[in-house]
Order: C-alpha cells, then structure tokens, then sequence
C-alpha cells in the first residue's frame, strides 16, 4: 500500500507554512534558523515525493544537495549568531543595527 503523493504534498506545504511564519514572526536568531531548516524540510519532502511518484532518483540527488545546503547554512548562521550573542549579548535579531554600513 502506497501513499498517494497529495498527502505528502498537503504535509511539505503544511510544513513550510509553519517555516513561513516563524521566519515572519520571530526575532530570535536560533528560531529564526529552525524556521528557515523547516522550509528546506519542506521542499525535500517535495522533491522525494516526486521522484518517487515518476518513479527516477533525480528528486532525491536534488534533496542531498539541499541537505548540503543546508548543513552549510547553518554552519555559517551559528557563526553569525556567536558573533552577534558576543557583540550584543543578545540574539535577537532586531538589535544589531550598528553592523550595517
């Protein structure tokens, strides 16, 4: 029993739809980056749903570059976020307006 691909499509907007609104709403830095993995999450949910609906592995090579994506854009936000906790000593992103121009 397969599931159909609808469903995983309703579950990738559902998810990136909380993504959306995290990124929207929060000023946290660290919430704004789980926000930011849960819209990735979303489209590789995409991307394997179809693949595995057109019955290639073309969605799936494309989900692990995204995954590596990924991995580096945390690796570089957790860098910005110890910059800005040390500079700050907060991490809200509505504080640093000095590291402008």
């Amino acid at each position: 029993m397969t599931v159909a691909v609808e469903y995983y499509v309703l579950l990738s907007m559902a998810v990136f739809c909380i993504g959306l609104m995290g990124v929207l709403t929060r000023r946290n830095a660290l919430l704004f980056l789980m926000s930011v993995e849960l819209m990735l999450n979303a489209a590789n949910i995409n991307l394997i749903a179809f693949a595995f609906y057109h019955g290639n592995l073309t969605g799936q090579v494309f989900a692990l570059f995204t995954m590596a994506l990924a991995a580096a854009e945390v690796a570089v936000g957790l860098g910005i976020i110890l910059v800005l906790y040390r500079n700050f000593r907060d991490v809200d992103v509505t504080v640093p307006t000095t590291m402008r121009w």
